[in-house]
C-alpha cells in the first residue's frame, strides 16, 4: 500500500466536545476528506481524537447519534510537536507512530495548542479485492425477476449492480469479481458494455453455492482483504472506512451490522419463571443488529471455504469463530436497504456516490 505524508487543513478537522455524534459523522462524510476529528477546547488545546471506528465502537456500547462526541473520543491521543522544536529524532518517532498505530497526529506548538495535523494517507486499497454476489434468483420479487436478474433491476434509473460497482471503484478497489448463476448471460452483457474503471471479472456458479460458496471459486488472490457484498444491497457505507477498520483492528472477519427495529403490535406480558404476572409493556419496540450482507474477510477465514461446495456466510462466520479467529462488528448507521421484496424496490433510493477519501 502506498503512503503519502503531508499536513491537512485544521479547520475542517476539529470539533468541540459538546458536538453531537451525528454532526461529527456528517462532517466526516461531507465536509472533510478524512474520517477523523480532533476534539479541542476554546483555547485550541487538544482534549481527544475521534475516528469513524471510535464512533462505531461507541454505538455498540449503547451510545446514540445524539450523544456528545466526548463520550466517543480517545482522551489520551498520541500527539507530536510542531515547529523548530521538532528535531530529526522526534520526526522519526512521529513517522513510526503513524505507521504502526495511527494515520494522523495532532501537532502542538510551544504553548501546547493545536498547530497542525500530520496525515499519512494511503493512495488506494491496492491489495483489496471485492466479490459481488449476483447469482440469486430473486424469487420474492415475483415476475420482475423471471426474465431479468435481480441485480440488474433499476433504482434511480440505473441497475443496482451499477451502483454497487461504482461504490467499489470509488473506494479504490481495482480488482472486482461478480459471481453469477441465474440469467448469467444478461449480467455478462451488462458488464461487457459498462465503462468500468476497475478490472471486473465474472465467475459462474454452475449450481447455487449459497451466500459464501462462491469464495471457493475465486482464483488465487494475495493476502489482502476480500470485501464480499450482496448485489441486492444498497447503502451509503463508506467501503474505504470499513476496510481500514478491518485492517486497523487486526480482524480476520468484519461483519457489517445494520439496525433492524420493529414494534410488537400487542401488549407484551412480563412474568417470572413460575408464571407470576410482573407487568405489561404496551407495544414495545425491539431493536437488533442484523447481518447487512457486507463483510470483509482476511485470508485466514477464506481458507475455511471448500471449493465448489454450498456454504452460507453465517456458517462460514460461525466456523471462523469456532476456530478462534478474530471477528468483529462494523455497525452501520448509514442508509442501508436489502431489496428482497417489491415494496423495498419501490421505496429504495440510490446510494450516495461520494468522492474518493481516506482515513482511519
Amino acid at each position: 500500500m502506498a503512503w503519502t505524508r503531508f499536513y491537512c487543513d485544521i479547520g475542517a478537522h476539529v470539533c468541540e466536545p459538546e458536538t453531537s455524534v451525528l454532526e461529527v459523522m456528517a462532517r466526516m462524510d461531507k465536509v472533510t476528506p478524512y474520517l477523523f476529528q480532533v476534539v479541542i477546547d476554546q483555547d485550541k488545546r487538544v482534549l481527544g481524537t475521534v475516528t469513524d471506528g471510535d464512533i462505531r465502537r461507541a454505538l455498540l456500547r449503547g451510545e446514540s447519534v445524539s450523544s456528545r462526541v466526548a463520550n466517543s473520543m480517545k482522551s489520551d491521543p498520541i500527539v507530536g510537536t510542531d515547529g523548530d522544536q521538532t528535531d530529526n529524532e522526534d520526526k522519526i518517532r512521529q513517522m513510526s507512530l503513524l505507521r504502526t498505530s495511527n494515520v494522523f497526529m495532532p501537532l502542538l506548538d510551544k504553548q501546547k495548542r493545536l498547530s497542525r495535523i500530520l496525515v499519512l494517507e494511503h493512495a488506494s486499497f491496492d491489495r483489496a479485492t471485492a466479490l459481488v454476489m449476483a447469482g440469486g434468483k430473486g424469487l420474492r420479487l415475483g415476475r420482475r425477476t423471471r426474465n431479468m436478474p435481480k441485480p440488474l433491476l433499476e433504482v434511480g434509473g440505473r441497475p443496482m449492480l451499477d451502483h454497487v460497482l461504482e461504490q467499489l471503484e470509488t473506494a479504490g478497489i481495482q480488482r472486482i469479481f461478480v459471481s453469477v448463476n441465474h440469467l448469467a448471460e444478461k449480467i455478462a452483457d451488462f458488464l461487457a458494455n459498462r465503462q468500468s474503471e476497475s478490472s471486473i471479472h465474472m465467475i459462474t456458479e454452475s449450481e447455487m453455492l449459497g451466500t459464501a460458496g462462491a469464495i471457493g471459486l475465486l482464483p488465487e488472490i494475495d493476502s489482502g482483504p476480500l470485501l464480499v457484498l450482496n448485489g441486492d444491497v444498497l447503502s451509503d457505507v463508506n467501503f474505504q472506512g470499513m476496510l481500514d477498520f478491518h485492517q486497523r483492528h487486526g480482524l480476520e472477519a468484519t461483519v457489517g451490522a445494520a439496525h433492524y427495529e420493529y414494534e410488537v403490535p400487542f401488549g407484551v406480558i412480563k412474568h417470572d419463571q413460575n408464571g407470576a404476572f410482573e407487568g405489561v409493556s404496551e407495544k414495545p419496540r425491539q431493536r437488533y443488529y442484523v447481518s447487512a450482507g457486507i463483510n470483509v474477510l482476511s485470508a485466514s477465514i477464506r481458507g475455511l471455504v471448500p471449493r465448489g461446495q454450498y456454504l452460507n456466510m453465517p456458517d462460514l462466520l460461525n466456523s471462523g469463530r469456532e476456530a478462534g479467529l478474530k471477528i468483529g462488528l462494523y455497525p452501520i448507521h448509514e442508509y442501508w436497504t436489502d431489496l428482497g421484496r417489491p415494496t423495498d424496490l419501490e421505496t429504495a433510493r440510490p446510494p450516495v456516490h461520494r468522492a474518493k477519501k481516506s482515513g482511519p
